[in-house]
């Protein structure tokens, strides 16, 4: 007795596997916030061997994720530059303060 072959319907065609954000999860590391970068990188790097699994919905999601947590070391980068100058700005001006009355005799 045979078995008859295995039937099953046809495949759903997916398409290419989203875009994985690895650029910008590197340059948010380098350039940005460390943490948060990380983050974005281990996102990133989740995307094509899960949609190489056949797992799209997860890759989709972990490439969104790359993306958010990209945005989100991008701004507390620019943050804590903005942070920096600020800082800088208001030692500055105390320092050429205290040297103005010092000079001052």
């Amino acid at each position: 007795m045979t078995q008859p072959p295995y039937q099953h319907g046809p495949r759903p065609i997916y398409g290419p596997p989203p875009e994985s954000n690895l650029v910008w999860a590197i340059l948010a590391t380098v350039m940005c916030c460390l943490p948060l970068g990380i983050v974005a990188l281990v996102k990133a790097g989740e995307v094509d061997s899960l949609w190489m699994q056949g797992r799209h919905e997860e890759a989709q999601a972990s490439a969104d994720a790359a993306k958010k947590w990209s945005i989100w070391a991008a701004v507390a980068g620019g943050v804590l530059v903005l942070a920096a100058i600020i800082m800088l700005v208001v030692m500055l001006v105390f320092v050429g303060e205290t040297i103005d009355r010092l000079t001052r005799w």
